[in-house]
C-alpha cells in the first residue's frame, strides 16, 4: 500500500512538473506573440526597377539601393520595422490611396499633379532628364532634335510626361527603364529619356559599348517620400527622421555609398 502511495506521488509530482514547464512554454510563445502584435511595421511601396535607386540583387531577394538604404534609415529612426513591397511605378499611388501602402520611395519626383493625391515628405534629392542615344547616332544632340523621332520613357513618370510636350515624338511607354533600354538596343526606339543618374548608371555598367547619354538636362526635378494624406502625422515622423540623417551624417554615409561622391548641399 505504501509503495503504492510512493508511486501515486511521485506520478503527481512528474505531472505537475509537465504542466509547469508547458505553462512556462506557453508564456513565452504569448510573450513573443504580443511582441509582435505591438511592433510597428511601415509599409513600403517601390518600383525596384530604377538602379541605382532601387533593384534587386542578383538572387532576386533582396531590395538595394540608393532609396531602399534611406527609408531603411529612416524606419529604424522612427522606431518601424520596414516592410517593402515591389509594385509596378503606375500602381504605387494608387495602391496607397487603397491603404495598402504607408509610404512610396521610388525617385519619384515631387509635382503639383502627384501633390493632388499624395503628401510629399521634405526633397531628398535633386534630379533631371537626360536623353540615352546608340553611339551611331549622331541626328540627336539636343531635347529639340526629339521632333520625329521614336522615344522610350518608363509609364507614370516625369520622362513621359515631359517627353509628351515635345512636338511630333512618338512616345513609347514601357514598363520599367530596363525595357527602355532594351527597346533602344533592338532598334524599336531612336532614344531612351530617363532620369540622369539611372541613365548614368546605366552607361557605366555596361561600358558605354553600344550607348552613350546627353549632357542636356531637360528638367531640374527633387525627389520625396509620398505618403498618404489620410496620415499628416507620418509626413512629420518622416520628415522629422529625414532631417536626423542629414545631421547625423548618415544621410552623407548612403549618398557617397551609391554615388561616389558627397551630397551637394
Amino acid at each position: 500500500m505504501k509503495r503504492a502511495m510512493l508511486m501515486c506521488l511521485a506520478l503527481v509530482m512528474a505531472l505537475s512538473m509537465l504542466v509547469t514547464g508547458c505553462g512556462g512554454g506557453s508564456g513565452e510563445k504569448k510573450k513573443d506573440d504580443a511582441k509582435a502584435s505591438t511592433e510597428k511595421v511601415l509599409r513600403i511601396g517601390t518600383n525596384a526597377d530604377f538602379a541605382p535607386f532601387e533593384f534587386q540583387d542578383v538572387d532576386g531577394k533582396n531590395y538595394e539601393g540608393f532609396d531602399m538604404d534611406l527609408i531603411r534609415a529612416v524606419a529604424k529612426e522612427m522606431k518601424y520595422k520596414a516592410d517593402i513591397q515591389n509594385i509596378n511605378f503606375d500602381g504605387l499611388i494608387p495602391a496607397m490611396e487603397s491603404g495598402n501602402l504607408d509610404v512610396i520611395i521610388s525617385g519619384m519626383t515631387i509635382n503639383d499633379e502627384r501633390k493632388q493625391k499624395v503628401n510629399f515628405s521634405d526633397p531628398y534629392y535633386k534630379s533631371g532628364l537626360t536623353i540615352v542615344v546608340k553611339n551611331d547616332n549622331k541626328d540627336i544632340k539636343t531635347f529639340k532634335d526629339l521632333k520625329g523621332k521614336r522615344v522610350a520613357v518608363q509609364i507614370g513618370t516625369t520622362s513621359a510626361k515631359e517627353v509628351k510636350k515635345i512636338e511630333g515624338v512618338e512616345v513609347k511607354e514601357l514598363n520599367s527603364s530596363a525595357d527602355t533600354f532594351m527597346e533602344l538596343k533592338a532598334g524599336g526606339v531612336d532614344a531612351v529619356v530617363n532620369d540622369k543618374p539611372v541613365n548614368d548608371t546605366y552607361i557605366k555598367t555596361t561600358g558605354g559599348k553600344e550607348v552613350r547619354a546627353l549632357d542636356e538636362l531637360l528638367t531640374s526635378e527633387d525627389y520625396g517620400i509620398a505618403i498618404s494624406k489620410k496620415n499628416p502625422e507620418m509626413l512629420k515622423e518622416v520628415n522629422a527622421a529625414l532631417k536626423k540623417l542629414h545631421e547625423n551624417g548618415e544621410y552623407d554615409k548612403i549618398y557617397k555609398k551609391w554615388f561616389g561622391e558627397q551630397a551637394k548641399k
